[in-house]
Order: C-alpha cells, then structure tokens, then sequence
C-alpha cells in the first residue's frame, strides 16, 4: 500500500522494490499495484550477460567453471577455487533457506536438506513424490509443499511432462533443476573436476535448461518448457512450445553423441525437427 500511494502520489517517480524470494513480494504487492508495477526475475548471471566480460571462446573455455560452481555474480567474480568453494558453501549454508525457514516457520531443517539432496542426485530424471516422502520419511503432502517453496524461493525450476494425449506419453511425474549449478554441486558438496565425475552429463543438462530459461526470460521470449517421455523409455530432454510450433531439443555432453531417430514423437508431431545440443554448439542457443 506504501508503493501504491508513493506510485499515485509521486507519478514521476520509479520505485525498485527487490527481495531474495517471491514470497512477501508477491503476497504483498500483487493487487495493491495491479497495473502499476513490471515484474523482473533476477537470475545468476546468463552466458548471454557474460559476453560484455568474457568472448565465446573464453566462455567455452570456462564451461567446466560453469557446471561446477554455477554463475552466482559472487562466485563469478572470486578469484580462486576455493574462493568460489567458500562462497557457495556460505549460500548454502545461511541463505538458501532463510526465506523458507523464517516465512513458513518450518524446523526441520535436516529433512529439507535431505529433499534437497535427494533431488541433486535426480538432475535430469522423473521424480515421484511418493518415493522422496519414504526416504525423508515425510507424508507426500509434505513433501509437495517444501517442493513448492523450493520452487517460490529460485532453489529448484519445475519441468512439466509434454503431452497431446498421447496415450503413451508419460504425464504425471516431473524433473526438477537447480536454478544454478553452484548451489546444486553446493548441497552436496561435490566440486571436483569433470574428469573425476559421472554426473556430467546431468551437469550440463541442468546448465543448460536453465541457460534457456535465462535466455527465453531475459529476451521477453515467451514460450513454455517441457520434458516428453513414453512409458517404454523413449525421452526428449526438452520441448519448447510458443507461438504454435514446437521445439524438440536432446541435450548431450560428448560432441560426439547423435540423435536417436524417435518414432513416435516425429510420427505424432510431424511438423517437429529434434534439434542436437552439445558442449561444442549450447552457445547458439543461449546468446
């Protein structure tokens, strides 16, 4: 109501109203200032941001930094390994949850933490709350709500499963993705190198989702994400619909990796080309 009448009152004036979550501010300045306001999601920074820093090439070659530490604008500008190490630990350890923890006056902290490490260790697969609930040993509703906060508080991005009513495509479990890949290595305190890992390829998946994102946001290009799988396993990373068209995209590490001639998505959406992203081409989609 403050903003409302300093808005009414002061016609010339532009206020910036900024907060780590979504919580209060949406709560509190939806209706009040219908009309009056633009809402701006502040993600870490994007490799598209990163191009007034840094040239394509020198991007490339910092791409390991990228899937390890993430883009947090601290992290981006520390200057060693275990600066980066330091900085992330301490977002994880104090301001990941501080909205959650002090909005919703939740106490287990030590089961949310454990949600959230069990979801680290899902990057780039299905979901089922049922089974998060029996290894936290949470009732599934519970365990919906804290996914919830997750999402409200730009922990994790929700991909939605795609569907025509295809009666073989898959439409009811989710994937879920850190919105940085420095707070997801962070939950679980992995920062090794990618020669010394096997999750690289969920790494770069993840990277590479909300690399997307960041760029459809910030680029006012309004389309929606999803992921398409069948029940007898055949998968395409991520769907792009807007404007009436789709946009099927695999998303592989190795340059090396082709695309799988899917049947049945190409025979139900026959006007849909699956496109090949890897670690040598993912800049021709996010700058």
């Amino acid at each position: 109501m403050g903003l409302k009448i300093l808005v009414d009152q002061v016609p010339e004036i532009i206020v910036i109203a900024t907060g780590s979550s979504s919580f209060k501010l949406s709560q509190q300045v939806g209706e009040p200032l219908t009309g009056r306001k633009k809402v701006i999601t502040l993600f870490p920074f994007s490799q598209q941001e990163l191009l007034s820093v840094y040239n394509k090439f020198e991007l490339k070659e910092q791409l390991e930094d990228f899937l390890i530490f993430g883009s947090y604008p601290e992290v981006i500008t520390a200057t060693s390994r275990n600066e980066k190490i330091d900085v992330i630990t301490e977002i994880v350890n104090s301001y990941l949850l501080k909205d959650i923890l002090s909005n919703e006056k939740i106490k287990g902290t030590r089961q949310i933490m454990d949600l959230l490490k069990l979801i680290a260790f899902q990057i780039g697969k299905e979901v089922s709350l049922n089974e998060l609930a029996s290894q936290v040993k949470l009732d599934v509703k519970t365990v919906g709500k804290y996914l919830d906060l997750f999402e409200k508080s730009f922990i994790l991005y929700k991909l939605s499963p795609f569907s025509k009513n295809l009666k073989k495509e898959i439409t009811m479990k989710s994937k879920y993705f850190f919105y940085d890949n420095g707070i997801r290595n962070g939950v679980i305190l992995q920062f090794n190198k990618l020669s010394d890992r096997n999750d690289v390829g969920e790494l770069f998946e993840n990277f590479f989702v909300m690399e997307r994102l960041k760029y459809l946001s910030n680029n006012s290009i309004y389309r929606n994400l999803y992921f398409w799988r069948t029940y007898d396993g055949q998968e395409i990373d991520l769907i792009e619909e807007g404007d009436g068209k789709l946009i099927a995209i695999e998303i592989k590490y190795s340059p090396m990796a082709k695309v799988k001639n899917i049947k049945s998505f190409t025979s139900t959406y026959t006007d849909t080309k699956i496109e090949l992203v890897n670690s040598t081409n993912y800049l021709d989609y996010i700058i």
